[in-house]
């Protein structure tokens, strides 16, 4: 026996390590045909590591004050400590480019009936994810403490003030004074380096606790278990680990290289990446020509606009987000995949996916402006369409999945297209 056979023989008595790595990798059997739609999940894997690293040591140079906080990332990161600017700029380009993998991810679970029984515990804490997600990006929005970064905050932390009689009071006690200032600032350091990490990691276990559980969907959306050999392994599927490790390395090598030209040529993304108003300290007597949130959010700030009562705009804003949640028990078609799905599935997928990108640039523009200098409609009128189409989408979801033809399913896996 070698010396790291009898290491890892020590470890197994104490700590059940081997055991782990068989049952998460090489001993868990996946579908032979994932394609192309199924790096995603490893790459928010990655972007989630490159998020914690960089913000370890980003979090030893910021100054969580109000007096601070500005100078303290655009003279000690950017300009005074060494490859600051890198560490800066893979955070800030890195949270980008993890809600993009985060939004294929979930497109491709849209797609192939990931959210379908048994695995509806994934999806919801997939969706968990998400949300926790969006709070910790939301928080770290207004460390810079730039102009956009200020005045974000200022429009998001005012919508709880639409809630009847506890509002005000509730927006008060988030911000912790009467304005948005250094105290907003130091607890929403806390949170964003601290709280909502823990709870997102905690949530990203479970996630993968519950997907090995149940075994991982494929595009054909068939249930690999159900076909095994006489030792028990599925004859569709294939060792995750060394197969699926190799393959995915592939994935992130290629992923990589375009993170890197965008970290080192196009770090500010045209202003939607890091706002120009960005590079100004907060000023509150100064409020930017347009307030719009960082792009990831622009989608539901549209939903927001959309609605003309506040106090309803808040509701359905959050009802964007919540009919997420329940998306496995509004499919009632009896086939999982897009592939086997009518045409009418196919069409409700495609319109969906245009109003959720036309709600994202809606939420970026001004509200008033004309939409391509058309003069019958504003970007404000073409958000109120995408918005009904985006809800329409879900309320319409259970009566053409339970009524529209579909194609057979076959009995294996088809392939890797």
């Amino acid at each position: 026996m070698s010396k790291f056979q009898s290491l890892m023989t020590w470890v197994d008595d104490r700590f059940p390590a081997t055991r782990m790595f068989e049952d998460h990798m090489s001993k868990y059997y996946a579908p032979k045909n994932f394609n192309f739609w199924y790096f995603f999940g490893v790459l928010s894997m990655v972007m989630l590591v490159n998020q914690l690293l960089t913000g370890v040591w980003l979090t030893m140079l910021y100054v969580p004050s109000g007096e601070g906080a500005f100078a303290s990332v655009e003279m000690n990161m950017m300009r005074d400590v060494e490859f600051g600017w890198l560490l800066r700029y893979m955070h800030s380009t890195g949270a980008s480019a993890f809600f993009v993998v985060v939004y294929l991810h979930m497109f491709r679970a849209l797609m192939y009936g990931s959210y379908r029984q048994p695995r509806e515990l994934v999806w919801i804490f997939g969706m968990a994810i998400y949300f926790i997600l969006m709070g910790e990006a939301f928080m770290g929005y207004l460390l810079p403490w730039g102009q956009m970064s200020y005045w974000g905050a200022q429009v998001i932390l005012s919508l709880p003030g639409a809630i009847p009689f506890v509002g005000d009071a509730l927006v008060e006690w988030i911000r912790g004074d009467y304005l948005i200032s250094g105290i907003t600032l130091n607890r929403f350091f806390a949170l964003h380096v601290i709280a909502f990490p823990i709870v997102l990691l905690a949530l990203v276990v479970l996630h993968i606790i519950a997907l090995h559980e149940v075994g991982s969907n494929n595009p054909d959306g068939i249930d690999i278990k159900a076909k095994k050999d006489e030792n028990g392994k599925p004859l569709d599927g294939i060792p995750f680990h060394p197969y699926y490790t190799v393959h995915d390395l592939v994935g992130i090598v290629v992923f990589l290289i375009v993170f890197c030209i965008v970290l080192f040529f196009f770090p500010e993304g045209g202003g939607y990446l890091l706002e120009k108003p960005n590079f100004e300290p907060a000023n509150p007597l100064k409020t930017p020509d347009h307030i719009a949130p960082v792009w990831y959010f622009t989608p539901f700030y549209a939903v927001l606009r959309a609605v003309p009562d506040k106090l309803f705009g808040v509701i359905a804003m959050g009802a964007a987000i919540a009919v997420l949640f329940v998306l496995p028990w509004l499919d009632r078609s009896p086939v999982r995949s897009i592939r086997y799905k009518g045409m009418i599935s196919k069409v409700a997928l495609a319109i969906f996916v245009v109003a959720f990108v036309v709600l994202g640039v809606c939420g970026v523009k001004n509200p008033g402006e004309q939409v391509m200098g058309m003069s019958f409609i504003t970007y404000s009128g073409l958000g109120q369409i995408a918005t009904i189409l985006y809800f329409g989408f879900f309320i319409a979801m259970p009566f053409w999945t339970a009524k529209e033809a579909t194609k057979p399913v076959p009995e294996r896996v088809t392939g890797s297209h």
